[in-house]
């Protein structure tokens, strides 16, 4: 019998669009065999879903909602394949009745989220005939916490020690315009630096050559500056106030910026390419078999 790892829940998961736990049983059952697993769902009625939820879902929304006391905030994402269903109401009723799910149980991470919304995901996929899914979740809490949400598609959680709610979803609101890497500076790793280091070196080969090494390491030096501001957060121009740094601004209203949370929908998911020319080219060479 294969192990039943996560890594093999996740990708049935993918395959048939069921949930984790009923993915899990099919595996256990299945004494691992992914193919076989697969079948036996079939049978058992599940593929009615699982057809419509084995497409890829990248499109959908990010759900934010904060404490009313500014102490804490929750951060999902929940993922449709189409951008049309993201904006209907049966979808949107699913992405608030699971914000507000995971805002009373003060869920940190999504799995338990996902089984417990697993009868209203598959009643929903049902209805709607598109794979939906809870993708991804995070909780904060701090000093004075706020955010702000871009449409339904970019959502930040800014916490901040001192400060106000305002200034946090200021922050928030530049953190989702220009999407920081880092907070600080010295959170950049050095194998980051090397990398930018390395390319900045290939790209400027020509205008190197034959400098000494003490200017060669001044324009390196310059160039690394620029890539730490633009990496890290506190380093950034405002957005609303391009002369004013945003670790500056915190510190101006007596603030520091502890953390920040971005979910972007779709990033990180390979979404499929249609090329429609050359789905009817192969349509056609096979009529002619």
């Amino acid at each position: 019998m294969a192990e039943i790892t996560a890594a093999l829940v996740k990708e049935l998961r993918e395959r048939t669009g069921e949930g984790m736990m009923d993915c899990k049983k099919a595996l256990t059952k299945a004494g691992g065999d992914i193919e076989k697993a697969i079948d036996d769902m079939r049978a058992s009625g599940a593929i009615k879903a699982a057809k419509k939820a084995g497409n890829v879902a990248a499109e959908g929304a990010i759900g934010v909602k904060v404490a009313e006391d500014g102490k804490s905030a929750v951060i999902l994402e929940v993922n449709s394949q189409t951008d049309f269903l993201a904006l209907q109401d049966d979808f949107k009723n699913f992405v608030t009745s699971s914000l507000d799910k995971a805002f009373a149980d003060k869920l940190t991470d999504a799995a338990p989220l996902i089984a417990a919304q697993e009868p209203a995901r598959e009643a929903l996929v049902a209805k709607v005939g598109e794979n939906v899914n809870i993708r991804r979740l995070a909780r904060v809490e701090g000093d004075v916490v706020n955010a702000y949400l871009h449409g339904n598609k970019i959502g930040v959680i800014v916490v901040l020690k001192g400060g106000d709610a305002e200034l946090a979803k200021d922050v928030a609101m530049h953190v989702a315009a220009s999407n920081p890497e880092f907070l600080l500076p010295s959170e950049v790793s050095a194998e980051a630096i090397e990398r930018e280091k390395a390319v900045f070196l290939s790209l400027n080969e020509e205008k190197i050559k034959g400098k000494p090494a003490d200017i060669v390491e001044k324009m390196v030096a310059g160039r690394i500056q620029k890539f730490l501001a633009e990496a890290s957060l506190v380093e950034q121009a405002f957005v609303k106030d391009p002369e004013i740094k945003v670790g500056a601004l915190a510190k101006k209203a007596g603030a520091e910026i502890v953390s920040f949370t971005r979910f972007q929908v779709g990033e990180g998911i390979e979404k499929p390419v249609d090329n429609f020319a050359e789905e009817v080219a192969a349509q056609l060479a096979a009529s002619k078999q």
